[in-house]
C-alpha cells in the first residue's frame, strides 16, 4: 500500500517537474484568483472595523430620545407647544415598555461648551455637566481610571458627588495630584469627586466626552433647581428587538403620556445605534458577498485554465495513457489519476495564494498597529469560516476542472494511443 502511495505522489509531482513553467503559469491564475478573494473580503472587514470603530463609543443597542415642540394641536393643546419629560415619565415609560431594557434619564447643565463653569482653586474650565444614574455606564461605557462611578447611594442620599473625565482633571488638577477626594465648584456648589473616567475609543466623541462630569440625578435636580426636567433618555434595546420597531414603539409610547398627537412627527427626536449597526451590518455583509462572488470569478478564471492545461498535458501523453491501458489500468484508475493531478496542481496553487494573502494582511495590520495613519481602515482580517468557504469552493472547482481532461483520457482507446507519435 505504501508503494502505491508513493506511486501516485510521484505521478503527482511529475506534473509540475514534466514542465514547470507551463505549471506554473497555468496555477498562477488560481493563486491570483484566492489571494484576490483573502484581500478583497480582509480589506472589507478592515474597513467595517473601522467605521464600527468610528461610530462612537455607544453599545450597539443603545438608542437616545429627546421631546421639542408639537406640530400638530391634540386634547385641546395648540401646535407649538414646548413638551418636557421628568423623571416620573421616566419611571412610567420603563414600567410600560416591551422593547427596551434599561431607561437612562439624562440632563445637561447649560450650553454646549458654554462659558466657565466649572472652577478649582485659580483653574477653571467649561466643562458639560451631566446629570445621569448609575446604570448610565451600560449604554455609554467608560473606563474608571480611578474611583468609581455613581451609584444608587449617591442618588438615594442626594450626594453631593461627581465623576470627572480625564481632560477635566487634567486642566484643573496639577501632574502628580490626586483628585479623589478633592473638590471642585460647578455653578458655586461644592461637589467631592469620587471617580475619573477615560471614554472608551479615541475618535473624536470621544475626546469631548473626556471633558464632561458626572453628578447623581437627585443631586442635580436639587442642586440646579431642574425639578426633576429630564432632557433627555439614553436608552438600551432588547436583544432580538428591531431597532426601527423599537424607536417607533417608544415614541409612540412618550407621546401617549406627554398628550401629544400620535401622528406628530416634530415632538419627539430620536436617534439610535442599533439602527445605524444595523445600516451598517447590512452595507458590510453586501461587501463582503459581493468580494467573494468577484474573487470566486477570478479563481474561477485560473481554474479554466489549468483544465485548458490538462487537456494539452492529456493529448502530449496518449501514447503513455494507452500504455497504462493497456497493462490493465481501469478506467477508475485513469479517472482518479487525472483528477488527482487536477486536484494536486489547483490546491497547491490555492494554498499559496491563501498563505500570501493572509501575510498580506497580517503585514498591513501590524503597520497601522505600528502607528500609521489608515483613516477608518482598521484591522483588515479574514476568520477561519470565510477560509473553510473558499477551499471548499476550490475543492469544488477543482474537481469541476479534473473531469473534463479525465473523459478525455478515458476515451482513448489503447490500441490507437501505441500507434500514436506522442
Amino acid at each position: 500500500m505504501m508503494g502505491l502511495d508513493r506511486d501516485r505522489l510521484v505521478e503527482l509531482v511529475q506534473v509540475v517537474v514534466r514542465n514547470p513553467l507551463r505549471a506554473f503559469l497555468s496555477a498562477l491564475g488560481v493563486g491570483w484568483g484566492l489571494f484576490m478573494i483573502i484581500i478583497t473580503v480582509g480589506a472589507a472587514r478592515g474597513l467595517e472595523n473601522g467605521v464600527k470603530a468610528d461610530m462612537g463609543n455607544d453599545v450597539s443597542n443603545s438608542m437616545f430620545a429627546w421631546t421639542m415642540s408639537t406640530s400638530l394641536p391634540y386634547k385641546g393643546y395648540q401646535r407649538g407647544r414646548y413638551v418636557e419629560m421628568d423623571i416620573d415619565d421616566v419611571r412610567w415609560i420603563q414600567a410600560n415598555t416591551q422593547h427596551l431594557d434599561l431607561v437612562c434619564p439624562e440632563v445637561q447643565l447649560g450650553g454646549y461648551r458654554g462659558t466657565n463653569n466649572v472652577t478649582r482653586g485659580k483653574q477653571s474650565g467649561a466643562f458639560d455637566v451631566h446629570g445621569a444614574i448609575a446604570e448610565y455606564p451600560q449604554v455609554k461605557p467608560m473606563n474608571i481610571t480611578e474611583g468609581r462611578f455613581l451609584n444608587e447611594g449617591d442618588l438615594a442620599g442626594e450626594r453631593k458627588v461627581c465623576v470627572i473625565g480625564s481632560r477635566v482633571k487634567d486642566i484643573l488638577f496639577e501632574m502628580g495630584e490626586e483628585p479623589l477626594g478633592e473638590t471642585i465648584q460647578i455653578q458655586g456648589v461644592i461637589f467631592r469627586v469620587v471617580g475619573v473616567y477615560t471614554p472608551k475609543g479615541n475618535d473624536e466623541d470621544a475626546q469631548n466626552e473626556a471633558e464632561s462630569i458626572y453628578i447623581p440625578f437627585s443631586t442635580f435636580a436639587k442642586a440646579f433647581n431642574t425639578r426633576g426636567r429630564v432632557g433627555w433618555l439614553s436608552m438600551l434595546i432588547k436583544d432580538g428587538v428591531d431597532a426601527e420597531e423599537a424607536e417607533e414603539a417608544t415614541k409612540q409610547l412618550i407621546k401617549a403620556r406627554l398628550s401629544i398627537h400620535p401622528d406628530d412627527p416634530r415632538a419627539i427626536g430620536a436617534w439610535s445605534m442599533a439602527e445605524e449597526f444595523q445600516k451598517a451590518e447590512l452595507l458590510f455583509s453586501g461587501m463582503r458577498l459581493i468580494s467573494l462572488l468577484f474573487g470566486s470569478l477570478a479563481l474561477l478564471a485560473g481554474v479554466i485554465g489549468i483544465t485548458n492545461i490538462m487537456l494539452i498535458s492529456i493529448k502530449e501523453r496518449t501514447k503513455e495513457l494507452g500504455i497504462r491501458r493497456s497493462l490493465g489500468a481501469t478506467p477508475v484508475r485513469i479517472l482518479q489519476q487525472i483528477i488527482g493531478e487536477t486536484l494536486f496542481l489547483t490546491l497547491l496553487a490555492g494554498l499559496c495564494g491563501l498563505v500570501l494573502g493572509v501575510g498580506l494582511l497580517e503585514v498591513v495590520d501590524g503597520f497601522i498597529e505600528d502607528g500609521a495613519d489608515a483613516g477608518v481602515f482598521r484591522h483588515p482580517e479574514i476568520d477561519f469560516g470565510t477560509i473553510l468557504t473558499v477551499l471548499c469552493i476550490l475543492l469544488g472547482m477543482s474537481i469541476f476542472a479534473g473531469v473534463l481532461p479525465a473523459l478525455r483520457a478515458l476515451a482513448i482507446k489503447p490500441v490507437e494511443a501505441l500507434r500514436s507519435e506522442g
